[in-house]
């Protein structure tokens, strides 16, 4: 939530910091703003509204042609203290200091009126008060004014700053929320995320919390808050320079669906050594998953859609107690942990703050924990033991496609790995798990071969208020997930059901045309499924089945059929995912919608 970038050198800094926050976009955002640096000092534009918005504004203003030089800051706006205005977008001015920032202050108010600063605010924000604070502790020293701020502020920011009289240079520092910078080529940039950068470079730093960043154009300055320079840590991604781009696609939703046979064979291949899961890379040890007594997974959303299915694999295969908890429910529930207990936490960014907290709780009642990410050097990341990153590349949709699918891939290696450590797989039966999970991109890719025919399912729900999805056993944790996809993006109100729950009462909503999205992979449940199936029919239902190939040959009545490629029963989510994402994403986008950026919804969540 809330995008930040800063840029200093040589390249046009307006369409730097425009393009970046096209990039941040998918973070969720209701306002946009820049603030330039010119020969007196920053110049800020900023709007309600989108950064297609800002754009049109910054192309008419002349300061660009006559004034702007190659220093300059940038922030997406989520609406939390104040309403959606102009005023209330960021950048902020008090001063001498202009200032972008991302999180809550949960004292503003308090600082407002200890340090009389109400007369030289402009907007309801919390972040302006800070901006008018670090004003107040400037005397041409920014280190000190920053010291002096962070100390007196109660919550999470990360801060971007100018300073009216330092021109060239930009300063920030942070607490949890992520800020990342880099120099190379272009010249010095930051952001709250690194799919800002990756166009211009994959080498990056994550800045340690409670430090201050300097950018120059030609260099990085890190100091702790005492004064004392560090040595920036630099990661490097594994993502090309150019793969946060639409390739071709309209939407970038389509294009990370296409992208998941990749994805899902990255994520595995290289944690297969001999035909066995092999996490030594990561340093990850089999006595981990040896001596843990009891497994939980914390995540949000579609992670903890993940999480479901790990959890049916574990009951099924490995016979041990494993809870699956909401993350941001998890430390308010009285969660029953101890040194036996293993925690995965999921999460695509990295940042989620609901399992960032999650995985600090955990570990203070003595649990070790195991986290599934797709971001190095993310704050979840450095609070974990161990940590297995996904090979999903960035995903710049708010939906999220090809990182729950390598997440699955992930702990299908897990369970792989867990079931041979106790002993409850012999090398060769997991070495057969292993080599069915390698021939889920091929599965997935045949789904993706046959997206046309999904199309046309799609348009026998274009114009549904209410659907809904069921199936059992695994189907029901596929449709999890498929509910969710479609209601994100397409706004019709969907609820996925265990279909053997249908005469405890929703039954009672089907009626004549409802439609009602049926998945069938588990032979073992096959006959159950269908009869739950004929009777929502028998009451009006409008069926659309997502069923496997071996299976339909068995089903007599003539349904709206996508037949999924076959594979074991174990495995089936990958193809029946891949195929739910698909109709999801084609029914918005015949609706007519922004599929990538679906109204209120932030891609990370980054306040509780």
């Amino acid at each position: 939530m809330c995008g930040i970038i800063g840029y200093t050198g040589e390249e046009n800094v307006k369409d730097v910091l425009l393009d970046s926050l096209d990039l941040l976009e998918y973070r969720g955002y209701d306002s946009a703003g820049i603030a330039v640096e010119g020969h007196e000092g920053p110049h800020v534009i900023k709007c309600a509204g989108r950064v297609s918005d800002l754009r049109v504004i910054c192309e008419s203003e002349k300061f660009f042609t006559e004034q702007a030089e190659g220093c300059g800051i940038g922030h997406t706006r989520w609406a939390t203290h104040g309403g959606v205005s102009d005023a209330n977008a960021h950048p902020h001015c008090v001063g001498e200091v202009t200032l972008v920032h991302n999180g809550i202050i949960e004292n503003f108010r308090e600082l407002a009126a200890h340090y009389d600063l109400g007369e030289q605010l402009k907007s309801e924000t919390d972040s302006e008060v800070v901006a008018a604070l670090l004003n107040h502790y400037y005397d041409g020293n920014p280190h000190d004014a920053i010291k002096k701020t962070v100390s007196k502020l109660k919550g999470t920011f990360a801060l971007v700053v100018l300073f009216a009289d330092r021109p060239g240079v930009i300063y920030s520092t942070r607490n949890v929320s992520p800020v990342v910078a880099t120099v190379c080529e272009e010249g010095a940039m930051l952001a709250s995320d690194l799919t800002a950068l990756c166009r211009f470079t994959n080498r990056y730093f994550v800045v340690p919390e409670y430090h201050i960043l300097e950018l120059h154009r030609d260099r990085v300055m890190l100091f702790d808050l005492e004064g004392n320079e560090k040595k920036p840590e630099f990661l490097s991604a594994d993502w090309e320079l150019n793969s946060a781009g639409k390739n071709g696609y309209p939407f970038y939703m389509e294009k990370e669906i296409m992208e998941q046979p990749k994805a899902i064979e990255r994520t595995i291949e290289c944690r297969v050594a001999g035909g066995m899961p092999d996490f030594t890379r990561e340093g990850v040890p089999d006595s981990l998953f040896t001596d843990c007594e009891r497994v939980t997974i914390v995540a949000c959303g579609t992670a903890m859609h993940s999480g479901l299915v790990a959890q049916a694999l574990v009951k099924s295969i490995l016979h041990m107690h494993i809870d699956v908890e909401m993350a941001s429910e998890f430390m308010y529930s009285d969660p029953v942990l101890d040194e036996k207990t293993l925690v995965i936490a999921i999460s695509q960014s990295g940042e989620t703050i609901d399992t960032l907290e999650a995985v600090k709780y955990a570990r203070l009642r003595g649990a070790k924990c195991l986290s599934i990410l797709n971001v190095k050097g993310s704050s979840i990341a450095r609070e974990s033991d161990y940590v297995l990153f996904t090979n999903a590349g960035p995903e710049i949709a708010v939906a999220s496609t090809k990182a729950y699918t390598t997440q699955l891939a992930v702990l299908y290696l897990i369970v792989a790995k867990m079931a041979h450590c106790r002993d409850v797989f012999t090398t060769e039966e997991t070495q057969s798990f292993i080599r069915e999970l390698q021939r889920t991109p091929e599965a997935v890719e045949k789904v993706l071969a046959e997206r046309r025919d999904i199309h046309l399912l799609a348009n026998n729900v274009l114009d549904a208020k209410d659907l809904f999805m069921i199936g059992r056993g695994l189907d029901y944790s596929i449709l999890q997930e498929g509910s969710l996809k479609l209601k994100e993006v397409s706004y019709i109100h969907s609820e996925a059901y265990a279909s053997g729950e249908l005469k405890h009462g929703p039954i009672a909503l089907i009626t004549q045309n409802t439609p009602v999205i049926a998945s069938v992979t588990q032979e073992k449940l096959m006959s159950k499924e269908m009869s739950n199936i004929r009777e929502v029919r028998a009451r009006g239902a409008d069926i659309v089945l997502f069923i496997k190939k071996s299976l339909a040959g068995s089903v007599n009545e003539d349904y709206r059929t996508f037949l999924l490629p076959d594979m074991q029963d174990a495995f089936m989510v990958m193809p029946a995912s891949a195929a739910l994402q698909l109709l999801a994403y084609y029914v918005s986008s015949d609706k007519g919608f922004d599929v990538d950026k679906p109204r209120n919804l932030a891609k990370v969540v980054t306040v509780e």
